[in-house]
């Protein structure tokens, strides 16, 4: 029975350990991260996305500026596939101003990001805290609640 034990123990520790594996991404994503982010350190992690999670994406934490969070994200060929920045709530456009204050209460209110994917489409991305639960309120460029959006 012990040995049982010690077994289940060294095996939950392994995984346990496993997570918190450093990623290192291809030369050629660091590569592209560095030409367009000059003088930026990044914190990468790794991301399976698709259909069956057969695409990876490596995804490049950094400070944009002294006050601004960003997250870049690219394909293991060191395409960009989405740049993502924190943003004010007084920079989200009017109308996704009007439908946060009208469905959630400001303390609900605990991120907001401009997205920009590949295709140079735009997003805001609102992070709400509802009945203990979190969910990302997606609008569109005009600030139109889009229901249509999936995210990768």
């Amino acid at each position: 029975m012990k040995n049982v034990f010690l077994l289940i123990v060294l095996f939950w520790s392994s995984f346990i350990i496993g997570q918190n594996t450093i990623v290192t991404p291809p030369e050629k994503v660091r590569f592209t991260f560095e030409k367009e982010y000059p003088n930026k350190t990044a914190v990468w992690s790794l991301k399976y996305v698709g259909d069956d999670d057969d695409e990876i994406r490596y995804e490049a934490k950094f400070n944009a500026d002294k006050n601004t969070k960003a997250l870049a994200v690219y394909d293991n060929l060191g395409v960009l596939k989405a740049y993502e920045q924190q943003i004010p709530l007084s920079k989200l456009p009017v109308k996704a101003q009007s439908y946060l204050k009208k469905n959630y209460p400001a303390k609900a209110i605990k991120e907001i990001a401009v997205v920009v994917d590949d295709k140079s489409k735009t997003t805001y991305e609102v992070g709400v805290e509802k009945d203990s639960k979190f969910y990302d309120v997606v609008f569109d460029k005009n600030g139109g609640f889009d229901v249509s959006i999936q995210k990768d």
